[in-house]
């Protein structure tokens, strides 16, 4: 039977959007995936309409739309019953900020993206790439994991996001802030920081994915290996 794939596309343009929407259009088709692409939440108020799906991709990052309650339930509800989400950056882990539910399903939210000098929210003018982009190592955690199969350790030029993070997600790759390097940061003390990238976690029988590395479709132009660790996240939480 083929599979079936709901995007979510919008939200802040910051993000890019129709990039990240056309480049997970291209993968799941070229996996014989039927893929429908939703431009408003308002798809979340029918439970009926979800139980189509089998992975529900959100591209949509903050903008100050809100997920009502009822909305957020129905979706819990029908990943719970095997509909996979699977997704990245801002677009899946900063896309509800006040629905404590979609935090709890997706299993992280945003709080920060560290840079020199730190700020505690992104300017409405400036460039987040210079504030906030930088080089770090990505460690590949669970090797064992068919998501990361063939990956080995990698480095990036991007955003770093700062999580706070469910304990009971299964940390895939993770990455360091540095104590030396981010020195003077009120998030940061002595010690390194070690956080999460990317992570699988279970919902009733549904599958979630997340991969921090994604503000762009150019980041996975330039990152083969955040490409893969992607693509596989895909298809892994299709029910």
């Amino acid at each position: 039977m083929e599979k079936r794939a709901l995007i979510l596309s919008g939200g802040w343009s910051g993000h890019d959007p129709e990039g990240l929407t056309r480049r997970f259009r291209g993968i799941l088709e070229g996996e014989g995936c039927a893929v429908t692409v939703e431009k408003s939440p308002d798809c979340f108020a029918e439970r009926t309409f979800l139980e189509h799906f089998d992975l529900l991709v959100p591209v949509w990052s903050y903008c100050g739309t809100l997920l009502p309650d009822e909305s957020a339930v129905n979706l819990a509800d029908a990943v719970g019953a095997g509909l996979g989400i699977a997704g990245c950056h801002g677009s899946m882990c900063d896309a509800f900020r006040e629905s404590v539910l979609w935090q709890f399903l997706t299993g992280a939210q945003w709080v920060a993206h560290p840079g020199k000098p730190f700020v505690h929210c992104t300017p409405v003018n400036g460039s987040t790439e210079e504030m906030f982009f930088r080089k770090y190592r990505v460690r590949i955690r669970d090797a064992a994991s068919p998501i990361t199969a063939g990956l080995h350790d990698f480095e990036v030029f991007t955003e770093q996001y700062y999580l706070h993070v469910d304990p009971a997600v299964q940390v895939l790759a993770d990455a360091v802030f540095s104590a030396a390097e981010d020195a003077g940061a009120p998030y940061i003390g002595a010690e390194d920081i070690v956080m999460p990238v990317a992570y699988t976690r279970r919902w009733g029988r549904g599958r979630v994915f997340y991969s921090s590395i994604g503000h762009s479709d150019a980041v996975f132009d330039a990152s083969p290996e955040a490409l893969a660790l992607m693509r596989s996240g895909l298809l892994w939480a299709m029910r």
